[in-house]
Order: structure tokens, then C-alpha cells, then sequence
């Protein structure tokens, strides 16, 4: 699976590589809900920064797992968006429930 989930300290980061797409959302989703019920971090990161292609399941999948860690009472925190993942992003309204760390030239340039 091109996911990799660790726990730091207080975070729990969820590394994702290739594509999100309707073929491995599903995947990514699944792995990613059992680790945030498992360790119940305060704070899911989903690091982008190996992350080749996303659709709008890639939106879906932020939304659901923003939903889940806020089950727990934490946050989410997205990391190494491209100029164009970040462009998603911020047209579907993410960076209004989620921080956006990282890449800051992608941020700014997306404004």
C-alpha cells in the first residue's frame, strides 16, 4: 500500500505516495481510519509531498478523515501539497477546517 502511518509524539502522520484516485481511496481510507482509532493522536498530518496524481477523491478523503479526528477531539494538518494539490484544496474550502504547513510558496501562490 503506498501509505506509511507513524506516530510522533503527539501526531500522527500519515505518509502517502502515488496516486489518490477512486482506486486507492478506498485503501488509504481504511488504513487511515484504523490508525486514528488506535492511537487516538490530537493531531492527524496527511503528508502529500510524494503524492503524484489526486482527484477529487483526494478532497474526499481529507473531509472524511478531518470528520474521524474530530471524533477524538483533534485536528488535521496537511503537509507537502503541490501548487496544484494545494489549488484543490483551497477551491473546495479545506484550509477553512485544516492547516496547511509546508510547501509555503505553493500557499501563497494558490491565493
Amino acid at each position: 500500500m503506498p501509505l506509511t502511518v507513524k506516530k510522533q509524539g503527539e501526531k500522527l502522520v500519515a505518509s502517502i505516495r502515488g496516486d489518490i484516485d477512486h482506486h486507492s481511496a478506498l485503501a488509504l481510507r481504511n488504513a487511515i481510519d484504523e490508525a486514528i482509532s488506535r492511537f487516538r493522536s490530537k493531531t492527524l498530518v496527511l503528508d502529500f509531498s510524494e503524492v503524484t496524481f489526486m482527484d477529487s477523491s483526494g478532497v474526499g478523503l481529507v473531509l472524511g478523515r478531518y470528520r474521524n479526528i474530530c471524533a477524538y477531539g483533534g485536528e488535521l494538518e496537511l503537509r507537502g501539497l503541490s501548487l496544484r494539490h494545494m489549488k484543490i484544496m483551497k477551491l473546495s474550502g479545506i484550509e477553512k477546517i485544516a492547516k496547511i504547513k509546508g510547501g509555503e510558496e505553493n500557499v501563497k501562490a494558490a491565493k
